[in-house]
């Protein structure tokens, strides 16, 4: 057992996790054969074989397991070691990977990054940008900026802000089409939603303080709350935006609001969203101190 490294460790839970050897090398930027090699190396080392790979992927064998579990507790060990000498060194440091929608990205992390260089510059961010949410466990993540309820007793969250969505189109659009004056209208029009995320096609109102929800069905749709936007600001129809990417929009004239007087904006809590095992590491949160404050002063309310 003296020839497997730390390294081979976290390779095997990272195996374990995506359940494709090719997953891996893209995640470490290495070829298949390097990874396939170096398992072989660890099943050597081990005296037995730990998966078992077929056209249907990978599978753990019962040694893998047993290999496994010490493998994590390994690793993670060694994640909170790193953290303890970070803490004392006072520089956090090291590749922290943030998964967030392209909406958060563009308007909420990527203005913050710079100060967050200054104030940690042995920080690295990888941002994985993506409507759907991610699995921080399969995906690697170390942070996740979501809205909502946390989807498990497994995670730490923080609130970080609150997230609002109101309905806009362009004034152009509105003079072609006309201005709906109440819910039902909408089914007249061309409506853009959200093919990653449906949940955000179900548009809440209040109609003299009563719920009433539409189901909004399509003229056009994108899995991108980022594509979107530019549909709508293509004048393409009325579409359900973050109003943090809007109201900006509105002030410039490119965007107006639609049916103002009735839309339940429905904010929603922002929380950075971290594996309960590594919410401690000094470099995650690093990252999550500084957003909090950032967001904090930017009035990250929208």
């Amino acid at each position: 057992m003296r020839e497997i490294r730390f390294d081979d460790m976290h390779l095997f839970v990272r195996v374990a996790d995506l359940g494709a050897l090719s997953a891996v090398a893209r995640e470490r930027d290495v070829p298949v054969s390097q990874v396939s090699r170096t398992l072989a190396r660890i099943e050597k080392a081990c005296g037995a074989r730990l998966l078992h790979r077929s056209t249907h992927g990978l599978a753990l064998t019962a040694e893998g397991q047993t290999f496994l579990d010490y493998c994590r507790r390994i690793t993670g060990t060694l994640d909170e070691l790193e953290g303890e000498f970070a803490s004392h060194s006072g520089q956090p440091a090291g590749w922290v990977r943030v998964a967030c929608s392209a909406v958060v990205a563009e308007h909420l992390l990527i203005p913050s990054l710079e100060s967050l260089q200054q104030a940690h510059p042995l920080l690295r961010v990888e941002l994985l940008v993506d409507d759907r949410l991610a699995d921080m466990v399969q995906g690697g993540i170390d942070i996740a900026i979501r809205t909502g309820t946390p989807p498990t007793d497994t995670v730490v969250a923080r609130p970080l802000g609150t997230l609002a969505r109101g309905l806009y189109a362009t004034p152009g659009y509105l003079r072609a089409h006309g201005v709906p004056a109440q819910p039902d209208d909408l089914h007249g029009h061309r409506l853009i939603t959200n093919s990653a995320v449906t949940v955000l096609n179900h548009w809440p109102f209040r109609n003299n303080g009563v719920p009433q929800m539409l189901a909004a069905d399509g003229h056009w749709r994108s899995g991108s709350t980022a594509v979107t936007a530019r549909m709508a600001l293509q004048g393409l129809g009325i579409a359900r935006l973050a109003t943090l990417v809007a109201e900006p929009l509105v002030r410039q004239g490119l965007l107006a609001p639609v049916l103002a007087h009735c839309v339940d904006l429905q904010p929603s809590p922002l929380q950075a969203i971290t594996l309960t095992r590594r919410h401690r590491l000094p470099k995650i949160q690093a990252c999550i101190d500084h957003w909090a404050q950032w967001f904090a002063d930017h009035d990250c309310r929208a």
